[in-house]
């Protein structure tokens, strides 16, 4: 939702951090967005409509990812993740606290990488 939300163009963003990488996006995530886009109203929907738009075109990759029986997004988002990208401040404490590396938005211009991620 950050392209809406702050127009920073997270998508060459994310190839400067990551040139080689595959960027992934769990099918639950896209559920999050749909939730977001068909029960909210005003900026957030659209910014949720322009966060399904990008997801779902390269170079980010959908792959099908399941939510364990009570367990929440965020929760899911720490179990799968080898790196995770979320401007959500107490998602970005608890990936940290787990040794996740995380990448955020920075002055609301550039994504910036908190914690070391290996190549």
């Amino acid at each position: 939702m950050i392209p809406y939300q702050f127009r920073v163009d997270i998508v060459s963003e994310l190839r400067r951090l990551f040139p080689k990488n595959d960027l992934l996006v769990p099918s639950f995530v896209i559920g999050e967005l749909e939730g977001i886009k068909r029960h909210s109203g005003g900026d957030a929907r659209i910014a949720a409509s322009v966060g399904l738009a990008l997801a779902k075109k390269p170079p980010f990759r959908i792959f099908e990812e399941k939510l364990l029986e009570g367990e929440t997004v965020d929760d899911a988002l720490l179990r799968i993740s080898d790196v995770l990208c979320t401007s959500d401040r107490e998602l970005r404490r608890r990936a940290r606290s787990k040794g996740i590396p995380v990448v955020y938005l920075r002055q609301k211009r550039y994504l910036g990488v908190d914690g070391h991620i290996l190549e």
